[in-house]
């Protein structure tokens, strides 16, 4: 129901309570359940009215007088420029700066550019494996080909989509449950279990960058890619829109095979999802490239950071043995990667619970998706350890919320809504979560933080992000993110399980809660 506000001036009430409690004293709200043009016209008067100012030197503005100017203000302000470009507070970012007292000694290169795709998870993920690799091989530039991991989580994604079709055939098409698997089948976004399933089924490629001379012996870096990216992988969109649209025609298909009382239907149907599965597998193949067979071994030459000729024969599954292996976790302090596990913080949910998303995954077979949820103190403390132990972290957070990708900075007071609008927007963490405000959107690395003394305690102020927009968002590609917004924004972190308390390892072994598969813990970065 709408309330009509029959008033000439409620301007003094600050707050929709006040207001409500002044109109019902007086007997002037009217239900109504439209709006009404008569009242929106009133509205507008009322934002719009001059204060008939007098300029006398004994004339003192009141509250009222202040208003209205700041509305008028307001709309010339707004109305001529980009919103967050007028609110925004330069002066509430100076210490939001690149200047950390704790950072990895080794933060890989070069800075990465998923470019319009939405791998982002993949491209975290990589820069993480790739540091080790690189402290191993002596590296000045690596990159993980993230191309090629995209390949197969496209096409297991197309397989477990058809698979949760098969398997929700006798629920409502127009169903909840059936509308979210058919919104986004193979989207570009993922999840750290998800990563995971694919590095241990495919294994891993590299894109070594090679050194050589130019005429003006100036050093110059050129790829030499084992598995590139296509302009489908670097833009991704017109290849998800066709494969998206076929494993929905398919759908329909199964659906219809599994409500046949044919048994020669459903006897057929394994033959048929085959021939379903084998389609997108073409599509792949011709808009990526046929990549390279994880069992199949390919020549890796490069030159070493002092200009030191290598070559390494291995197929993609030894190389990706390679993050487990002896020599590697030594450069890691200890840390495998292939242990690492997810911290999220989610106040809808007690601390110390172990969570998990219905139907989501990439991999059949594989292991589940899998969040041990946290207080959020033990969740940076966690991260902090690592950085102090030269580990990147990976991250996943809601990017989109009060940042800026030309200064690379995130502040959660960087836009102050209320100078232009009177209004405050209050909704904290929990209450985003529950009405969709807010979820993970973005995966990145922090590689440094800044950690000063308050009333005797050490406490993080600003954390250093690595991201995988290229070198031209935030400082060379790196960002900023002020501790507070870490609070209000940051939803998980993947940690090596020797950072974290006994408790909290335990904590992966117990029964998880399964949210159903349309939870905003299912939001895939």
């Amino acid at each position: 129901m709408m309330l009509v506000l029959r008033s000439k001036n409620l301007v003094s009430c600050r707050t929709h309570a006040d207001a409500l409690r002044v109109l019902v004293a007086d007997n002037r709200i009217q239900g109504s359940q439209t709006v009404s043009i008569s009242t929106a016209e009133q509205w507008e008067k009322e934002v719009l009215a001059d204060p008939k100012v007098s300029y006398q030197v004994d004339r003192l503005f009141t509250s009222t007088d202040w208003h209205l100017l700041q509305n008028r203000l307001a709309l010339t302000a707004v109305s001529g420029n980009v919103l967050n470009d007028v609110v925004y507070q330069a002066s509430v970012l100076q210490p939001d700066k690149q200047l950390f007292n704790v950072k990895i000694p080794f933060e890989g290169a070069p800075v990465t550019n998923q470019r319009s795709s939405g791998r982002c998870w993949i491209f975290a993920a990589t820069n993480v494996f790739r540091i080790a690799i690189m402290k191993k091989h002596n590296l000045a530039n690596f990159e993980l080909s993230q191309a090629y991991l995209f390949f197969w989580d496209k096409l297991e994604k197309a397989n477990w989509f058809l698979e949760q079709i098969v398997d929700t055939a006798n629920e409502d098409l127009d169903g909840r449950l059936v509308q979210q698997l058919l919104r986004d089948p193979v989207g570009d976004g993922g999840q750290w279990d998800m990563l995971a399933n694919l590095v241990a089924k495919y294994g891993l490629v590299g894109l070594p960058k090679r050194r050589c001379r130019s005429d003006a012996d100036a050093t110059i870096q050129v790829p030499q890619t084992i598995y590139p990216d296509a302009m489908a992988a670097q833009s991704s969109s017109n290849m998800d829109s066709v494969i998206t649209a076929k494993l929905r025609e398919d759908a329909l298909v199964i659906r219809s095979m599994c409500s046949s009382d044919s048994h020669v239907s459903r006897r057929s149907l394994p033959i048929v999802k085959e021939k379903m599965l084998k389609e997108v597998h073409r599509i792949l193949t011709i808009m990526l490239g046929p990549p390279p067979k994880p069992d199949a071994p390919f020549t890796w030459e490069y030159l070493d950071a002092n200009s030191k000729y290598h070559t390494v024969s291995k197929t993609p599954l030894e190389f990706a043995k390679e993050l487990s292996s002896p020599t590697l976790t030594r450069t890691l302090h200890g840390a495998d990667v292939n242990s690492f596990f997810s911290l999220v913080h989610d106040p809808r949910h007690e601390p110390l619970t172990h969570l998990t998303v219905s139907r989501l995954g990439n991999v059949i077979g594989g292991r589940s998706t899998s969040y041990v949820n946290v207080e959020l103190q033990t969740l940076k403390t966690a991260a902090i350890k690592m950085l102090k132990a030269g580990l990147p972290v990976f991250f996943g957070c809601d990017v989109g919320k009060a940042s800026n990708s030309r200064t690379g900075i995130m502040d959660d007071k960087m836009f102050n809504y209320g100078l232009a609008f009177d209004i405050s927007l209050n909704l904290n963490k929990t209450q985003r979560i529950i009405t969709g405000a807010s979820a993970v959107t973005h995966a990145m690395v922090l590689t440094g933080v800044q950690v000063e003394d308050h009333k005797g305690e050490k406490k993080s102020v600003r954390w250093r992000v690595q991201n995988s927009w290229g070198k031209d968002a935030g400082t060379d590609g790196y960002w900023v993110m002020s501790d507070s917004w870490m609070d209000e924004y940051v939803f998980q972190i993947v940690v090596d399980p020797g950072f974290v308390d006994k408790e909290v390892r335990d904590v992966v072994d117990t029964e998880p809660v399964v949210l159903p598969f349309w939870d905003p813990l299912g939001a895939l970065a």
